[in-house]
């Protein structure tokens, strides 16, 4: 085990974290106290927190599985804990958390847990995307050691190194990155994270 991850994810922050359906309702209650998650309630923290949950309404109506990604998780037979560190604010976490959370209910193998990053920035300073402290931020860990299997995030396929892209334009402005960044997540239809996670749980269960 290694003496940094293996520490810090302990037994403890496992049985103490929250469900998708925690989170859920943790947001909604912060809302109604005009808050969010985190130490910044800021009106425009706020706005992305509220948009963020019409995503994710959207999403757990919506969200339909592929027929290759069900028998990925059918077939798995290894017990999985997914932790993953996300933030109401955060619109990447609003696009692939509910997607993530459909996945763990379609198998009885994996549970899934979800911590607030903010709270949890020792866990977070080890997966670090490019120096960065990006969400979401998905650690699979086998379910009876707390062994890490591997990690994903914080956003499918290649498309992290087109938003840097967008990021690093000068001419770009974070709005408008942002647009981009939701119209390509709305064209995608959560087809390249579902194709992610076919081959990262095939990946899993033989470790």
């Amino acid at each position: 085990m290694s003496y940094t991850k293996e520490q810090l994810i302990s037994p403890n922050i496992v049985e103490n974290v929250m469900s998708y359906e925690d989170y859920r309702e943790m947001i909604d209650s912060l809302l109604s106290k005009d808050q969010t998650t985190g130490d910044d309630h800021s009106e425009e923290m706020l706005d992305y927190s509220r948009m963020n949950v019409q995503r994710m309404k959207r999403l757990d109506k919506q969200v339909e599985l592929t027929d290759e990604l069900k028998s990925a998780l059918q077939d798995n037979e290894k017990e999985m804990v997914w932790l993953v560190l996300t933030e109401a604010w955060c619109g990447d976490a609003a696009q692939n958390v509910p997607v993530i959370a459909k996945m763990a209910r379609e198998s009885d193998k994996i549970t899934l847990k979800l911590i607030l990053r903010d709270k949890h920035l020792d866990i977070m300073d080890q997966y670090l995307t490019n120096g960065g402290r990006s969400i979401p931020k998905l650690v699979c860990l086998d379910a009876e050691t707390l062994d890490e299997l591997g990690s994903w995030g914080p956003r499918p396929g290649n498309f992290q190194q087109q938003v840097i892209a967008w990021m690093d334009d000068p001419d770009l402005s974070q709005e408008e990155w942002g647009q981009r960044l939701h119209k390509w997540y709305a064209k995608d239809k959560t087809q390249t994270l579902q194709s992610d996670f076919v081959k990262l749980i095939a990946e899993w269960s033989k470790k």
